[in-house]
């Protein structure tokens, strides 16, 4: 069984209503127009919200969704699968991961909001009705993509064993533990990270991951194609399929938000050849450059200040002091 809803997440200053679709698959709980719940199948199976495109350029989501759309038979499901392709529309017309503060001055990153407010910002307006079908589920895949140079992974609260498994399941060849709270380093508060939709949710109890899927503004056809084996891998992982879920044998796990070489200095960043996506650095290693454009003075010699692997490059060459010029994950058991 499935089903195409179109839900108001809020409503402009004209009055014109920002919409969004709900697909739901198998036993589905279907809403009526008035926006009550009714269920016409409980079924004995888990639920799982699946949604894309809350950063409107990520679309690498939003396609493996639409794939999934066409590899999915229904019938087959034991449990229900709802799929929200394009979360944020304010953001994804825009091409953008924020919106413009005309819009939302308050919170312009919705990733930031969850599980939301009815009676808030516009995003917080916004996550609130998508929170009427993810705080309903027994797991959540909230689909991202990262930068332009960035290993595909996996992304789930540290400490969070449910959250972890699914995180495995999904099957990406790195997993990014992230720590919260007092375990997380102070860039965690700054950044309201508390009000990630994974965090709130896995707060909440709904074991939660975040996969990176490639980069930004492009379909990347290996990323979707890891997409769609990922939600597959999920919901054979849960019993919702038959089958076993395709995980890769040897998967690293690392800690998030942490290991990563930052400009001292605004100016152009040369990445060193050590800066491989994918490759062991150790401590000390040198990464690449940054130098004053104008009088060619190399303004820093960026290094690793640990030992890791390299999971994200910086590639767009004018930075700015403070912005991250190269990620490196850490073992976990670090």
């Amino acid at each position: 069984m499935h089903t195409a809803e179109t839900l108001t997440l809020a409503r402009l200053p004209s009055g014109v209503e920002v919409e969004t679709t709900v697909h739901t698959y198998g036993d589905a709980a279907e809403r009526d127009t008035a926006g009550s719940q009714t269920h016409a199948d409980d079924g004995d199976g888990p639920t799982v919200y699946v949604q894309a495109a809350q950063h409107g350029r990520e679309i690498n989501g939003t396609e493996t969704l639409r794939r999934v759309h066409e590899r999915l038979d229904a019938d087959d499901l034991s449990g229900t699968l709802v799929a929200v392709p394009v979360a944020d529309p304010l953001t994804f017309d825009r091409v953008s991961y924020t919106t413009p503060e005309a819009l939302d001055s308050v919170n312009s990153n919705m990733n930031r909001v969850w599980p939301g407010d009815e009676e808030g910002s516009l995003h917080e307006r916004m996550a609130a009705a998508l929170w009427e079908y993810a705080g309903d589920a027994d797991y959540i895949v909230d689909l991202h993509t990262g930068s332009l140079e960035m290993l595909t992974h996996t992304v789930y609260l540290d400490g969070d064993d449910e959250s972890r498994r699914l995180a495995e399941a999904f099957g990406t060849d790195m997993l990014l533990a992230e720590a919260a709270g007092d375990d997380a380093d102070t860039e965690w508060s700054e950044r309201n990270f508390g009000g990630k939709l994974r965090v709130a949710a896995t707060r909440a109890g709904i074991p939660s991951i975040t996969p990176e899927l490639a980069h930004n503004k492009q379909l990347v056809e290996p990323a979707i194609e890891t997409g769609v084996r990922g939600v597959f891998n999920v919901l054979r992982e849960l019993g919702m399929l038959p089958g076993d879920p395709e995980i890769p044998a040897d998967q690293t796990t690392a800690r998030n938000h942490l290991g990563r070489v930052r400009a001292a200095e605004s100016g152009l960043f040369h990445p060193g050849p050590e800066a491989e996506l994918g490759r062991e650095v150790d401590a000390g290693d040198h990464l690449g450059r940054v130098y004053d454009p104008t009088t060619y003075e190399v303004l820093q010699e960026a290094t690793a200040d640990r030992s890791g692997v390299v999971y994200s490059v910086c590639r767009e060459a004018t930075v700015t002091a403070g912005e991250t010029l190269v990620g490196v994950a850490m073992p976990a058991d670090e």
